[in-house]
């Protein structure tokens, strides 16, 4: 997209990734505690995968490209008082480092922000030149 509000379609696009990044997020630590039976895949993370999104070969904003997944291996824990631990008392959780997923989400809450704040810079600007021309 060109033109005359380019900056917003480029912040609104970094607003949609970092939405889709703070989503993955959230679901990775509400499932941060999910337990599965051994013989069963633990809940893997989610990992969201952004690209720069080109029109015409020029810059136009940013786009999930795909979404990965975390290690389905998770951890093996033993708590045989467990209702789905095995006969030798094991169960698995996943993979997810609560730490890292805090950390993910200040980046990703700040690069939001980030986005908002230059959307509205320019939302503003644009709102000024149109008084301008009255």
């Amino acid at each position: 997209m060109s033109g005359p509000f380019h900056s917003l379609a480029i912040s609104g696009s970094g607003m949609d990734v970092y939405q889709t990044w703070l989503d993955a997020i959230a679901d990775n630590v509400a499932n941060i505690n999910t337990v599965t039976s051994t013989d069963e895949p633990a809940f893997q993370e989610r990992f969201v995968i952004a690209k720069a999104k080109e029109t015409g070969g020029r810059f136009a904003g940013a786009r999930v490209d795909r979404l990965e997944f975390g290690d389905p291996e998770g951890q093996i824990v033993y708590d045989p008082t467990h209702v789905l631990a095995d006969e030798e008392g094991f169960v698995r959780l996943p993979g997810v480092n609560l730490a890292h997923q805090m950390t993910h989400m200040l980046v990703a809450q700040r690069a939001y922000q980030a986005n908002v704040s230059a959307f509205r810079t320019a939302r503003d600007a644009y709102q000024r030149a149109l008084q301008i021309g009255r």
